[in-house]
């Protein structure tokens, strides 16, 4: 599964991290994010691929589309998140 601009702005939110963590941990520029993020932007698979794996890395799990639709939750809580 692809992540979208809403997959992603929903995980870093749920990991609680702003976009310069989330910068630096994948190595994509903040406002390369800040671009993906609002729509503005595909930043190409590699980048968004990078964006998945930090992201997962902190704490999110992302759903395949099943009757529900795609998703995003977390693997810890809230507590161990941060």
């Amino acid at each position: 599964m692809e992540i979208t601009d809403p997959l992603c702005r929903a995980a870093r939110s749920m990991v609680q991290w702003p976009r310069a963590q989330l910068a630096a941990t994948s190595e994509i520029a903040k406002s390369a994010i800040r671009a993906f993020e609002t729509g503005d932007v595909d930043p190409g698979d590699e980048a968004k691929a990078a964006l998945r794996q930090a992201l997962e890395g902190a704490g999110a799990v992302f759903l395949d589309e099943d009757d529900l639709g795609i998703g995003v939750r977390l693997r810890f809580t809230r507590k161990d998140v941060k």
